[in-house]
Formats: structure tokens, sequence, C-alpha cells
């Protein structure tokens, strides 16, 4: 029998967010759409609206990583904190103000836009409206108020057709609900029903937990740290994992993840070794050598982090999510260049361009002009 000639596929390449779409948002008042790619740097004056584009999408993921229903948006939480919705809708004048704001997520085959609009009747918002593109379909849009027929008319063809063969009915009802901050579409026949997912919100739900933020206040050097679980993905802000994740590469022997962040440290002049030391079963300690350079064959002398400068303490939890970040991960750096010399904001620069040469997305607001021009 003669060899095929036909070439296997390639895997597909996994979903990443290429686009931020927001508008109605703090100082956004018109839409605005950035173009993610593998590098994103955002700069400018203060108060020139940097954040806000990245702070609507991490509303999204800290109402998505409660550990409760907190409603359509967790406004006070872990990544961005506000406490009325005034706080975040655009104001429009001297006497007017949004009253819905849009955020929308683009990846290689489709996006996502969600529509939240505040309620008349009580504090906060609700999902109002969700426009859907999937690669190969026309852009459809749901309301919360739609009747069954009327979402029957907007889904595409191959929606109804897979939830027809579940249920092997071709008249169903159609309904949309709330899950946490989207709409989620149920097919039923009689009091059987069953959700249907959107592949636009299915790979919104997954990447939007998968961002790693850190934050540009990342808090004082402490003598120890608490014990976190380690996964995939890290929920709220990362400075509170990195002492962890250091500790668990010790353990699974991970010498080259050690070795990777070791060589960023003293190529960026602040410690040549870094370590993490159980002190019970619910605290690490960081340890860092004092001198910037030594020998291998020369015993490292180290101490407590928070008996050197901030420099480390506020550029190793950047370094480790950059290591611990897994190939087309979003990394969302606030201000990387904190507590920095000039030659070390200079050589950060390399250490972003190892990252994304390792398939790590990231996206860095700064405000050095060095980091910039490199």
């Amino acid at each position: 029998m003669g060899k095929s000639s036909a070439k296997p596929k390639a895997d597909a390449p996994p979903p990443v967010i290429t686009q931020i779409i927001v508008e109605g948002f703090k100082s956004i008042t018109t839409r605005q759409a950035v173009e993610v790619r593998p590098l994103t740097i955002f700069a400018g004056a203060n108060s020139s609206g940097k954040s806000s584009i990245m702070q609507a999408v991490l509303l999204l993921k800290q109402t998505l990583e409660a550990t409760y229903d907190p409603g359509p948006l967790l406004l006070d939480g872990p990544n961005v904190a506000f406490t009325s919705a005034d706080q975040l809708l655009s104001k429009l004048g001297p006497n007017g103000q949004a009253d819905q704001f849009v955020v929308g997520i683009g990846t290689r085959d489709g996006g996502l836009e969600t529509h939240f609009q505040r309620s008349p009747q009580k504090p906060g918002f609700y999902v109002e409206q969700h426009s859907v593109s999937q690669k190969g379909e026309h852009e459809y849009i749901l309301n919360d108020n739609m009747t069954s027929d009327q979402v029957a008319a907007a889904v595409p063809d191959v929606v109804k057709q897979l939830s027809k063969l579940l249920f092997k009915e071709s008249k169903l009802t159609w309904k949309l609900s709330r899950n946490r901050c989207f709409l989620q579409l149920t097919a039923g026949v009689d009091s059987v029903e069953s959700s249907i997912p959107f592949a636009s919100v299915a790979a919104t739900e997954k990447l939007i937990p998968a961002i790693i933020h850190l934050p540009g206040l990342r808090g004082n050097p402490r003598r120890s740290y608490p014990v976190t679980a380690v996964g995939t993905n890290y929920p709220g802000t990362f400075e509170n994992y990195t002492a962890s994740v250091i500790s668990r590469w010790q353990t699974e022997g991970k010498t080259n993840k050690l070795d990777g962040l070791n060589g960023d440290l003293e190529n960026l002049g602040l410690t040549c070794s870094v370590a993490a030391q159980a002190v019970n079963d619910t605290q690490v300690e960081l340890q860092v050598a004092r001198l910037t350079h030594a020998a291998k064959s020369q015993n490292v002398d180290m101490v407590n982090i928070a008996d050197v400068g901030f420099g480390v303490s506020q550029t190793l939890p950047v370094l480790v999510a950059l290591h611990v970040a897994e190939p087309h991960h979003l990394v969302y750096l606030e201000q990387p260049e904190i507590h920095l010399h000039p030659r070390a904001q200079y050589r950060l620069a390399g250490v972003l361009a190892a990252a994304i040469k390792r398939g790590v997305r990231v996206v860095v607001e700064t405000h050095s002009s060095i980091l910039l021009l490199v």
C-alpha cells in the first residue's frame, strides 16, 4: 500500500485576546478599540485614560473569579475598586452622564461585546445586550428582553441545528438569562432545558480569568508571605502568589525557571539569587543574596527580602509573572519599572522581549521614557 501524501493538519493555535473595545467607561466616552499584540504598551500623561482600557476588562475578571455569584459586575474587588456606578460611567458634559458602558473582547475566531446598563430600580448594572461575532458567521445581537421567537430569529442556524439534534425536536423554546457578567442561552421543550454555549462567550470566560494582573501598588516587602494555592490561573492580583510560585519551583525541581529568574535579577543588577524558605505550614520567607553578582563556587550570603532595597521586592513579582505565564497567556503589568535604576529599566526591555519570544503576550502600562525608547 502506498504512503499517503496528505500532510497532517497542524494544531490550531490556542485562542488569544487580539482586541479590547471599551466605550462609556470613565474617560473613554466614545468607542475605542485597541489591538492587542504580543507586546502592547500604554503610555501617556497622568489621568489620560491609560489604565481605563484594562480596568474595564479587570471588572470582568474579578466578577468571573468571585467564589459566589456577585451579580452582573463585582464593582469592589481585588483588581479594581468602585463603590458606585457613578464612578465608572463616563461624564457627558457638566450635567450629563452615560447610563451604560461597553466592554468587548476580540479573539482570532470572533468576538463578544457586552453592554452593561445602569439599573433604574436598584444600584448597579444589568447585562443588557450581547453583540456576538464568530468566524464564518454574521454578527448577531441578543438583548436580555427578547422573546423566544426573537432569540430563534437572531441566533445562527448552526446553533439552532445543534439544539434540535440535542432535543430531537423542531420546535424549541428559547430564552436568555444572566450568568454572572454574560447572557446565557437556553433551549428546551416543555420543562426540559439545556444551556447552549456561545463559542465567543466560552472563549471569553476562559481568556479573562487567565490574565495575570500585577498592579502598580505592590505593597511593602514582608518578613514572611502566606502560602497560596498555585495553579494555571491566578485570581486577583499576582503579587500575592510570588513567594508560593518560587517555593513550588524549588519543590518540583524546576531549575530552568529558577535559573531564568535568577539570571534576570542578576542582569538587572538587583541580586544574584532568590530563594523561598518555609517558616511553618502557612508562611514562606523570601531570601535574596546581598551581592548582585557572585561566583558559583562562593557561599551566597542570603538575607530576608525586607532587608534589601525596594527595587528587588517591587521587580521580583514582575519577573516571576513573566516566567510563570504559559505561552499565549496575557500578562498585564502596571508600571513594571517602579524603583528601578535607569540602567535596570533599559535592561528590563530585554526581559520583556525574552518573555514575548517564549509566546507570552504582555500588556504594559508605563511612565518610563527609557523603556519606551529601547
